[in-house]
């Protein structure tokens, strides 16, 4: 991610303004300028850990992370396959919670899904990069 042109990588820990509850994750938004744009939320995330009322994937156990991705609602239900199971690993899914909302995730990805996971990052970078040049227009 920290290769994309403009993009910023936040990964909250001890001692600084983010909950507790969001240390050691991490937060993709493009802002060439270093600094997280206001009014934004990012376009990807991965995850370490449960959150209250997102616990589907079962991110507790050692190893275990998801990778978060806004696409677009219209796109969703394009790039899934039959297997729903939010816990299943290697598996491009909705997102658990978000996924009527455009999201799809994947749990510790491997073989089968990281280079798709990484071509929609770079989409989602892309049209990140598009809403803020309109912001500024």
């Amino acid at each position: 991610m920290r290769g994309f042109d403009g993009a910023l990588v936040v990964v909250p820990e001890p001692g600084g303004d983010s909950p507790e509850i969001a240390w050691g994750d991490a937060f993709f938004y493009y802002a060439p300028d270093g600094t997280v744009p206001r009014g934004t939320q990012p376009y990807g995330t991965i995850v370490t850990k449960d959150y209250p009322g997102d616990t589907a994937s079962d991110l507790d156990p050692p190893g275990r992370r998801r990778v978060n991705v806004q696409v677009g609602r219209t796109v969703v239900p394009a790039l899934l396959g039959p297997e729903h199971d939010p816990a299943a690993a290697d598996v491009l899914l909705p997102h658990p919670v978000y996924g009527a909302l455009g999201w799809i995730c994947v749990v510790n990805p491997g073989e089968r899904t990281t280079g798709t996971v990484v071509r929609l990052l770079r989409e989602a970078h892309e049209a990140a990069r598009a809403r803020a040049a309109r912001r500024r227009s």
